[in-house]
């Protein structure tokens, strides 16, 4: 816990000063959450580990009805500023996710966003969030070649296990088309099960 409580500190600071280049308040929305998002009938979006909210931004805009979580207290500041610049409505809540301080309601969400966040407990909640037939996306950086896996990477290949039983539509692993990102990355979007599936 006292990780959490340093890292948290650590992301308070960068947004604080600017410093995150992957935080820029220039950076596009996510590729995948975009290409994702425009195949749906906007409905509710919950986007955990939010940063500064270029997702939550984004889906605001297109008419969706947007939660948004991060553990930094700055970032949410700075999204909140920004929504209002934009005049759009986001529920934007500053909450631990790695201690639960953030309930993630069952079968609420449409669309279930983790973007640039590894925490490996979160993926049970967030997928028990999104309603049957409804998507979550999720994107982790991985380790290269020689590297372990750490609690900020993933090796390739786990990510989709994550996923048994749900149907992918997207899995990409290797360099980001998003130029906030360096690192390799595991993507993935997949949708719930539906009832009677």
């Amino acid at each position: 816990m006292a990780q959490s409580f340093m890292e948290i500190r650590a992301w308070n600071q960068r947004y604080r000063s600017r410093e995150h280049p992957a935080e820029d308040l220039d950076a596009p929305p996510t590729p995948l959450l975009i290409e994702t998002a425009e195949k749906l009938h906007p409905g509710k979006a919950l986007d955990l580990a939010c940063g500064a909210g270029r997702n939550a931004l984004w889906l605001a805009e297109h008419g969706w009805s947007v939660t948004a979580v991060d553990g930094a207290a700055s970032a949410i500041c700075i999204l909140r500023g920004r929504a209002s610049e934009r005049h759009l409505k986001i529920d934007a809540r500053v909450a631990d996710l790695e201690k639960g301080r953030y309930k993630v309601a069952p079968a609420a969400w449409d669309l279930v966003a983790i973007c640039y966040y590894l925490q490996r407990n979160l993926f049970s909640p967030a997928k028990r969030a999104v309603v049957p037939g409804g998507i979550l996306i999720a994107i982790v950086h991985i380790t290269e070649p020689g590297e372990k896996p750490t609690s900020h990477r993933l090796l390739p290949g786990q990510l989709k296990k994550y996923f048994r039983g749900w149907k992918i539509l997207h899995h990409y692993e290797g360099h980001p088309g998003d130029a906030a990102h360096k690192r390799p990355v595991a993507e993935i979007a997949a949708r719930k099960p539906k009832i009677s599936e």
